[in-house]
């Protein structure tokens, strides 16, 4: 080599040592060398060989040297904290923390390999060796403008901004609210991402503005391509004119839906018969996937979808309306084409015999489940319905098998989780919250309700059952074993407030319904079942069945609700598969393209449940506005890494009181994290305790209300010196307002989140509220019930 060429261990060590990418003038500059096409071939050498990678035309990154035989290295997702560092989670392994040093230019939410480089009594520490996947490119946050400058600051402060606008149209003002979409990551942790102006969407804060960029941001469109919709009509029309004769004729069957009064699109009728050995029992659903052809621009569409999406003003279909509410509906008096579960069942309603049929129907009437309730005396509030009380005799017939198949569900282990939800009261007018309510229901309509949940199971059972038995792969809903770590942190909760809990019961089925039982009259009830619910897992779809925990049930499927789940819609296609005779598709791409499936509808339906659980914090946010300076009183629900979250009785919000709106003294979180205790007094402020809170402040963009505690005066006794602070919680209690600073987290201590590592149960850090996981079955037992949020 010529003097003036470096050797490629030179040119190496420079980028080493600079700690980001470099250019080619960059990396001539630190070695003292001109650029000639000497040292270009140095850097393509390097590259062909895996020591660096290029980026872009210029740029070159070290490629980290393999590690050693003893390094211990894993791939989870990176959850930044505001102020600068990060941890890096994922299921199975322990959260690990990272210095901001550690975290180059990953940002919050990017799949990267973490290697262990310390573990001491604060845990795991590493440092990312790279980023494996990029996360979502879209951001939300405000327009800045400054001449030909613009750029973007995040909303969400966990991801490191400002975010350079480079592309995009030349709309908005300085100050607008904004999505983006990153179209260069970072390399190095001085680098600022660079994005595409994706949407300008108008002034912050505003109820419609907040929720199209929640919308936009995570690329939800709320019209279908008029293409789709048209060859959807086209299709429609003339398959009803033309019903096959294969087709199992139910028209005799009066197969009325019921469903609540608001409801759009009926897809599932019912209807039972006493017989000689017991009951029959008609599950018809919507045969959407007839109109719904696969890898049709339709179908490419519902996929990307995965689910219906509810709002608190209005729903975001998968299918468009045209089929959703009418030709696919099952409207009264009219004939439409169904997929029906045909049972047999003994006297104490088990299964004797079933069949699967292809069929066309014509539901006999639209009944509501408040009508229903009313005429078979449930209750006395709902209207009555003449429709209903025709159908009297034969809806008796239909609760008497339903009280049955619940109660052999229950004896199984099945859980019955009612979680309370919020109920969110909008002016007519304007659309704005007015307030926040706990949805109530009348019992009598929920026995209603019941009905059709536990003919729903038998039918999505029964599907299961019939793909298992003639060994078809499948999209199967499933439920794993609670998280085991989480049980231990119950046990330990438990055993210090004197409960003794097997563990490894808790994990068989029936462990759970006996530990509740057990607890009922227990003074911290609220407390050992928030911590049991925070260790139940997600369901999720895979084509790997491992049965369905929350339900007791060895298989089960998405089935009932095609219209509005795009999993029902690949489940129906494979029934009807080997019902026209065809042999399973067991092919290795088949099999493989139904595993993508199954797991794009996971992602999407958690995406859906963000979006809208997302868009509930913001309307109870925009709310509290109006409320800052009142009292209330609430139910401490959750510690995290900056203070408690207290969940208030009306309206039903949950509000942030920080550690320093606690009282005069120095809070931290317990070591058994089921508490938060003042280090000067001893005040302990506990899971599952009242207290009385002044709101303070409301940060709309953060989705949070903040809250200062009314400190009782034992507190204050407590502390001689603390005249002046006492007159600081009476002024808190006529309503200072104070700016929220950052929710922070001290690196490595037990009193915080920031990913997972504490937080009372659960917590996660950075003052967000940790969320149970929706764990089973339509409704708001285990999942959400139908005229709710739509998810059996």
């Amino acid at each position: 080599m010529a003097p003036s060429t470096p050797r490629p261990d030179a040119v190496r060590r420079s980028l080493e040592q600079a700690g980001r990418p470099l250019s080619v003038r960059e990396i001539a500059g630190a070695l003292d060398v001109p650029i000639t096409p000497a040292l270009t071939a140095v850097l393509d050498q390097l590259t062909d060989s895996g020591s660096l990678r290029k980026l872009g035309k210029h740029r070159y990154a070290v490629v980290q040297r393999a590690r050693g035989n003893n390094s211990e290295t894993f791939i989870g997702t990176l959850a930044m904290n505001p102020r600068g560092f990060g941890f890096v989670t994922e299921r199975g392994k322990d959260d690990t923390y990272l210095a901001p040093e550690a975290i180059g230019g990953a940002l919050h939410g990017d799949r990267v390999e973490v290697e262990i480089v310390n573990r001491s009594n604060r845990g795991a520490e590493g440092r990312i060796l790279q980023i494996v996947t990029r996360r979502r490119p879209r951001i939300a946050g405000l327009l800045r403008r400054r001449g030909k400058s613009s750029w973007l600051e995040p909303d969400d402060s966990r991801i490191r901004g400002p975010i350079v606008i480079t592309s995009g149209p030349k709309l908005g003002k300085d100050g607008e609210a904004a999505v983006a979409s990153i179209t260069r990551f970072p390399d190095a942790a001085d680098e600022n991402a660079e994005a595409e102006l994706v949407s300008v969407l108008g002034t912050p804060g505003d109820p419609n503005v907040e929720v199209a960029k929640i919308l936009v941001r995570e690329g939800v469109e709320e019209q279908h391509p008029e293409g789709a919709v048209r060859a959807a009509e086209a299709l429609a029309a003339k398959l009803l004119r033309a019903i096959p004769e294969s087709r199992r004729d139910l028209r005799r069957v009066p197969l009325p839906t019921i469903d609540p009064e608001d409801a759009r699109d009926h897809d599932d009728a019912v209807w039972v018969e006493r017989t000689d050995n017991g009951y029959k029992a008609y599950v018809a659903i919507a045969d959407v996937s007839e109109y719904v052809e696969e890898h049709s621009e339709l179908d490419r569409e519902a996929r990307a979808r995965g689910c219906t999406i509810y709002l608190p003003d209005r729903a975001i279909p998968m299918l468009p309306s045209a089929l959703a509410a009418d030709l696919c509906s099952l409207l009264p008096e009219r004939d439409r084409l169904c997929l029906c579960v045909i049972a047999e069942l003994d006297s104490s309603g088990t299964v004797t015999s079933y069949e699967i049929v292809e069929g066309v129907m014509r539901s006999a009437a639209m009944l509501t489940y408040g009508g229903v309730a009313r005429a078979l005396g449930f209750t006395e509030e709902p209207a009555r319905s003449a429709q209903a009380e025709a159908m009297k005799r034969d809806l008796k017939v239909l609760d008497e098998l339903s009280r049955k198949l619940r109660k052999a569900r229950m004896a199984r282990g099945a859980l019955d989780l009612d979680l309370p939800e919020p109920k969110l009261v909008l002016d007519p007018e304007t659309g704005a919250p007015t307030d926040v309510k706990r949805r109530t229901q009348d019992p009598g309509i929920k026995r209603a309700y019941s009905m059709i949940e536990e003919l729903m199971l038998l039918a999505n059972e029964l599907v299961a059952r019939f793909l298992g038995e003639r060994k078809s792969p499948g999209v199967y809903r499933v439920h794993q074993l609670p998280d085991e770590e989480k049980l231990e942190r119950l046990g330990n909760a438990a055993e210090i407030l004197g409960v003794s809990v097997d563990i490894e019961q808790l994990r068989q089925h029936g462990g759970i319904p006996r530990f509740l039982a057990k607890i009922q009259k227990h003074p911290r009830k609220s407390v050992l079942e928030m911590l049991l619910l925070r260790s139940l897992k997600q369901a999720t779809y895979d084509i790997n069945n491992v049965g369905h925990f929350g339900l007791a049930s060895p298989a089960y499927v998405h089935f009932t609700s095609p219209i509005r789940r795009y999993p029902d819609v690949l489940v129906h296609r494979q029934v009807k598969h080997l019902l026209r005779g065809n042999k399973p598709k067991n092919s290795p791409a088949a099999v493989e393209e139904l595993r993508e499936s199954a797991r794009h509808s996971s992602e999407r339906e958690r995406s859906s449940m963000e979006i809208e659980r997302e868009v509930v914090d913001l309307y109870r946010a925009l709310m509290m506005r109006d409320r800052i300076g009142e009292v209330a009183e609430g139910t401490v629900t959750a510690l995290v890494g900056s203070g408690a979250f207290v969940t208030l009785d009306e309206p039903f919000v949950d509000v942030l009181v920080r550690f320093e709106s606690m009282g005069p003294d120095r809070y931290e979180i317990a070591e058994n994290e089921l508490s938060a205790v003042g280090a000067r007094s001893g005040d302990t402020i506990s899971l599952g305790e009242r207290m009385v809170v002044t709101i303070d402040d409301v940060a709309v963009l953060r989705r949070t209300v903040y809250a200062a505690r009314v400190v009782p005066e034992g507190v204050l006794e407590k502390l001689p010196s603390a005249r002046d602070s006492k007159r600081r919680g009476e002024s808190a209690a006529r309503g200072r307002r104070t700016a929220p600073p950052r929710e922070q987290r001290r690196p490595g201590s037990k009193s915080g989140g920031g990913g997972g590592r504490g937080g009372g149960g659960g917590g996660g850090g950075g003052g967000k509220r940790p969320n149970a996981p929706a764990h089973s079955e339509r409704g708001g037992r285990i999942e959400r019930r139908k005229n709710r949020g739509r998810r059996k």
